[in-house]
């Protein structure tokens, strides 16, 4: 009798499965869904205060200033908190022209220093904003009288994502590979020809 030796899983291809740990797929999912839970209620905010404010110019009552104070403030919020879902569904601005370069390594390479370059501004930015959540308190918005602190607390936790999910997808990269680019939507809207 031979003893047999655990297999690695593998994909429906035959090729071995080389994912990352299914509780780091879980734990992205739910920052996610924080996340964009966060940016959803921002942007209702904002649609809600612009139309209030619409509706004042034209009711016989004085305008409240908060509604535009408002309305600026969750638009920062809404640009820094779904940063990092941005970074985990590959949504942010990048340069794709490195994905038409024949070979695997040149990419992987690429791709990693860029998510590791990401990560390394987010840290900036992270410290930037824990320097004005812990300086800024005494400071209070002109028409809320909203701490100024509050402002960068809660963009705080958008670049606190975008540390955690580029390194992340650095060591993804680095550990998985690059996946091949795929281009259906130029063969669906080909270019007219001559």
């Amino acid at each position: 009798m031979t003893a047999s030796t655990p297999t690695a899983p593998r994909t429906p291809d035959g090729t071995p499965d080389r994912r990352l740990p299914a509780w780091l797929g879980r734990v992205a999912r739910v920052l996610t869904a924080v996340e964009l839970t966060i940016g959803v209620a921002a942007l209702l905010l904002i649609f809600g205060l612009v139309l209030l404010q619409a509706a004042q110019r034209y009711l016989p009552i004085d305008g409240w200033p908060w509604t535009g104070e408002l309305a600026r403030f969750c638009l920062v919020w809404l640009t820094f908190v779904v940063a990092g879902a941005l970074v985990t569904r590959n949504s942010h601005i990048s340069i794709e022209m490195i994905d038409m370069v024949p070979g695997d390594p040149l990419r992987r390479v690429v791709r990693v220093v860029s998510c590791l370059i990401v990560a390394l501004v987010g840290v900036g930015l992270c410290a930037e904003a824990w320097e004005l959540v812990q300086t800024q308190d005494l400071l209070k918005s002109p028409a809320m009288r909203m701490p100024m602190s509050w402002l960068y607390a809660i963009s705080l936790i958008g670049f606190v994502s975008v540390v955690v999910r580029s390194l992340i997808a650095a060591v993804e990269y680095a550990v998985l590979g690059v996946p091949e680019p795929t281009y259906d939507d130029l063969a669906d809207h080909e270019m007219p020809t001559a």
